[in-house]
């Protein structure tokens, strides 16, 4: 990415109807601050990896449905963190394939979008196409929690994601791409969060999916890291205690990768502008990587932000800023005032 001091982050989603309406709006209002600009997981996508849920899983032929949200404003989509669905493997079968995940279809369908857009001029020219994924245990960690279930799902799981970044690759030119990993279960399983994850050492599995999921994207494409305490109904499934981990698992992702890391995103809780949430940033060593920190709020506004982003700017001289998390489950009226935070805020941080 480039040194620019003003960079901005959008974390994925956005609140309105369809992936031309997120292109023309935030690249209106922030385009000059965007390396890169998402499709704003429109649709089905819009409650992150819950689509997986009734598009991928519940048709799966090998796959048995237990349990469907029952408290949520529409089929499918939970209403808290625990009313989401729940699927098994069926009894008999040994072996369980992933053939297609959706991803790449949704992607390529808005790039189509968003090259028409940017060849008219309504996007910068230098701004790339962002498609944002969630690492293969974020994709199904969620929807499955029989002992034993995970450690034979995740393997195939990965090597069909791995497929629909090749998918990706195959028909969007790499200088016009970047690709997001989204980095959440990792995060919540080693704060302690799920009872019934992998077998293992959570930390070596973070390491060994970094290293699979780095490896599947040529140098040309721009890289980066989400790191995330997850957000339905704006709560955390943990709050965080300060920057530590994310900080810890930053410098390992640009460690481990094996080829160059071009962003990483952490978040800040709204509460936290105190000097203890943000020390750990002293001990980030991630060389030329841009930083992004989620330190804007829709909330408290600019005055709140400001608060963040004197106390970050103590313990690092360059960064980006961003949301906490994707914006998507946000009211679409409230959008308006939230880009104008971002413009703002960008703005602080020009020398």
């Amino acid at each position: 990415m480039s040194d620019k001091s003003d960079s901005v982050l959008l974390v994925g989603s956005v609140p309105l109807e369809s992936a031309e309406a997120v292109f023309r709006t935030c690249s209106r209002e922030l385009g000059e601050h965007l390396e890169c600009l998402p499709d704003g997981e429109v649709g089905d996508r819009t409650i992150w990896v819950v689509f997986q849920a009734y598009r991928v899983f519940h048709e799966h032929p090998d796959l048995v449905t237990l349990q469907r949200p029952q408290r949520g404003p529409q089929p499918w989509i939970p209403g808290d963190l625990t009313d989401v669905g729940r699927f098994a493997i069926k009894d008999g079968v040994e072996d369980v394939q992933f053939t297609d995940l959706k991803y790449a279809s949704a992607a390529l369908e808005s790039y189509r979008t968003f090259r028409r857009l940017r060849d008219a001029g309504m996007i910068p020219a230098a701004v790339r196409f962002q498609v944002c994924l969630p690492t293969p245990l974020g994709g199904m960690c969620w929807f499955f929690q029989r002992p034993g279930e995970l450690d034979r799902l995740i393997p195939s799981y990965q090597a069909a994601m791995i497929h629909e970044v090749e998918k990706i690759l195959a028909q969007i030119p790499a200088q016009d791409l970047a690709i997001q990993w989204d980095v959440c279960w990792e995060v919540l399983e080693l704060e302690g969060v799920f009872p019934w994850v992998p077998a293992g050492d959570p930390w070596q599995r973070y390491v060994d999916e970094v290293r699979a999921l780095s490896a599947a994207i040529p140098e040309e494409v721009l890289l980066g890291y989400h790191f995330c305490y997850a957000d339905l109904g704006h709560r955390h499934m943990k709050q965080p205690q300060d920057l530590g981990l994310s900080v810890r698992m930053a410098n390992t992702a640009v460690a481990e990768a094996g080829r160059r890391v071009d962003w990483v995103h952490m978040p800040v809780p709204r509460d936290r502008s105190d000097d203890a949430y943000f020390m750990p940033l002293q001990d980030l060593s991630v060389g030329d990587t841009r930083v992004f920190i989620g330190l804007i709020h829709h909330t408290d506004g600019l005055a709140g932000t400001r608060k963040r982003l004197a106390t970050a700017q103590r313990y690092l001289s360059h960064f980006g800023v961003a949301t906490e998390c994707g914006f998507g489950r946000r009211e679409p009226d409230t959008l308006p005032e939230l880009l104008r935070i971002h413009r703002e805020t960008a703005a602080l941080l020009r020398p």
